[in-house]
Parts: structure tokens; C-alpha cells; sequence
């Protein structure tokens, strides 16, 4: 195999993560931010100058938003492009555009070992099984990866926006609270950085507690873990256990006898307070179904270059 070099990123609302890939693998990652750069052109010359290198014959990027048309726009944030235009402006031979959760997805065979780490499960993950994959960021990500005969093919969805449902009193208080906001409480409502936010200020309100004040998903987090903020502590406690119960139904949904993997970067910076949190209880409480849950394994996505290798597997076939 020719040792064939693609330019890939993983680009979001705020940062463009850029590296170089191969056959062998990818390097010189760096994080560009998306508003010092007026289109995504500027932002591709900017690396490869950063970086020293030559303009490559390929790229592949991960986007956050749906893809399919030749003409893609982020929803927040003023770049919009052609694919098409773009790749003929750069000179390459192929551009393609994943959305973001499928090259997360497409990633997951290819983590190393130290890259994952597994939060219950009573048996191993079955071999070529089906695999869901579910991230807390920003938003909440969701896709899935089946197995063709030969390989494992990724399907990008917007499974961040089923409907949450509340199982206690508790939470259907929180959820009346939230449609004065909301006209839908998807999972992403209660299950992200903002969903964090959303939780806690629905607690201020029910709980008289409005003249707290507002704190960012950051904040809350922190407090919570330094057990510092009772509606904090509260808040975070709630979002793990939607995030079990989400995870939970697309196991069942999916029968997901591959895994969940738990991907996005919030997960992976709570480090053990996630581990310990109701997440995997909730992933199981599912009344007659508890059991077959206990049976499929959940794990924490650690490698913050998951995407990366999902994009770079791509570069080496084309390679």
C-alpha cells in the first residue's frame, strides 16, 4: 500500500481539529479556533502552514450537523461551503464529509486498549454483534455501527432527540418545568452541557431557589463532584441517570449485543465520579428486561482522538 497522505478534521462550532493521516496512522493534531478564520478554506491553509506541510491529494472531515448535500452549513457557526467547490479550490482528488457521531462510530474498532474502559456487563460483547454509541457534549450524539459480512458499517442518527420520558415524580416535576422553555424535553434537554444547565436552573425554580446564581455546565459539574452545591450535586446525579436510561433504551432498540460506548467530552473528564454514578444502574432498570441489560456491556471512550481514527481508517482505504 502507498503511503497515500490526507488532510482530516473533526470540526465543530468552536474549534476545527485538524491532523495529517495515513496507512499508518495520524499526527500533528492541532485545534484551530473556527471564528479566527473567516471560511474553512483559510482555516485548512492556516494548518498545513502551522504545521509545515504540503497540501494533500485527499481529506475527510467530520462535521457537526447533517450531511449529504453538496453544499453544508453549520448551524452555529458562519461557515458554509460546497464540497465540491472547496475540493476543486484545494486541488484535491476526493473531500468527503462525515457527519461528527459517524466518525466517532466508525473509530470505535480501532481504539486501543488503554483508550476504553468498561462499566459493567456480565459477559463479553458478542463478536461482530451490533454496537450503539452515544456521546454528551455540547449536545448528545448518537449512532450506531452493524456488521456487513465483512466489516462494520456506521449509521449517523439524531437519536439525541427522542423523547425523554420521567420515571419519578421528581423528573416529571423538572420536565413540566422545562416546557415553559421547551416545547419538546428531547434527551438532549437533560443529557449535555446545556442539558446540565437546563437541569439545575429547573431545580432553582421548583425548589425557590432563583436568586442562586446561573452557572455554566463547567461550574456545575465542578460543584457537584466538590460536593460544594446541594442543587449542583443534585443536578449532575440526575443527568448520569438520563444518561443510563437513554443508553438503555438504545441497547434495547439496537440489540446492542456489541456494547454501548459512551463517547462525548463530558463522560471522560468526569473520570470516576462518572464510573460511579447511577449511570449503569439506570442503563438497567428496565423491568423485565433488567436481565437482558446486565448482559450487555457499557464502556467509557477515554481516547480523545476518536474521531481522528475513524477518519484516518477511511484515509488508508482510499490510500
Amino acid at each position: 500500500m502507498t503511503n497515500t497522505l490526507g488532510l482530516i478534521a473533526d470540526i465543530g462550532a468552536t474549534n476545527a481539529r485538524f491532523a495529517l493521516a495515513d496507512d499508518k496512522g495520524f499526527y500533528e493534531p492541532k485545534n484551530l479556533k473556527c471564528e479566527d478564520h473567516p471560511t474553512i478554506v483559510d482555516a485548512i491553509h492556516a494548518y498545513l502552514a502551522q504545521v509545515g506541510a504540503k497540501n494533500p491529494k485527499m481529506a475527510a472531515f467530520a462535521m457537526a450537523g447533517p450531511v449529504g448535500n453538496d453544499m453544508f452549513e453549520m448551524t452555529n457557526n458562519p461557515w458554509r461551503f460546497s464540497v465540491k467547490e472547496t475540493c476543486a479550490t484545494m486541488g484535491w482528488d476526493l473531500f468527503h464529509l462525515f457527519n461528527d457521531f459517524e466518525s466517532v462510530a466508525l473509530g470505535i474498532p480501532h481504539l486501543p486498549q488503554e483508550g476504553v474502559e468498561q462499566i459493567g456487563g456480565d459477559q463479553q460483547p458478542k463478536q461482530k454483534g451490533t454496537i450503539g454509541i452515544i456521546g454528551p457534549g455540547t449536545g448528545l450524539g448518537v449512532a450506531s455501527l452493524f456488521w456487513d459480512g465483512t466489516a462494520y458499517r456506521a449509521n449517523a442518527g439524531e437519536g439525541g432527540h427522542v423523547t425523554m420520558a420521567a420515571k419519578t415524580q421528581r423528573e416529571f416535576d423538572l420536565f413540566r418545568t422545562l416546557r415553559y422553555k421547551y416545547s419538546h424535553v428531547s434527551a438532549e434537554r437533560v443529557c449535555s452541557g446545556k442539558g446540565l444547565v437546563n437541569i439545575y436552573t429547573a431545580i432553582r425554580i421548583l425548589d425557590g431557589h432563583e436568586k442562586m446564581p446561573d452557572r455554566t455546565s463547567e461550574e456545575i459539574a465542578e460543584a457537584a463532584i466538590n460536593k460544594t452545591c446541594p442543587i449542583c450535586e443534585e443536578s449532575l446525579d440526575k443527568m448520569m441517570g438520563f444518561l443510563g436510561t437513554v443508553a438503555g433504551d438504545l441497547a434495547l432498540s439496537l440489540g446492542a449485543m456489541g456494547g454501548i460506548y459512551v463517547a462525548g467530552g463530558i463522560p471522560a473528564k468526569l473520570g470516576d465520579y462518572f464510573l460511579n454514578s447511577r449511570f449503569r444502574k439506570e442503563f438497567e432498570a428496565k423491568g423485565r428486561f433488567g436481565d437482558y441489560l446486565k448482559k450487555v456491556p457499557t464502556y467509557l471512550v477515554k481516547d480523545p482522538h476518536i474521531a481522528f481514527r475513524g477518519l484516518q481508517n477511511y484515509i488508508k482505504k482510499k490510500s
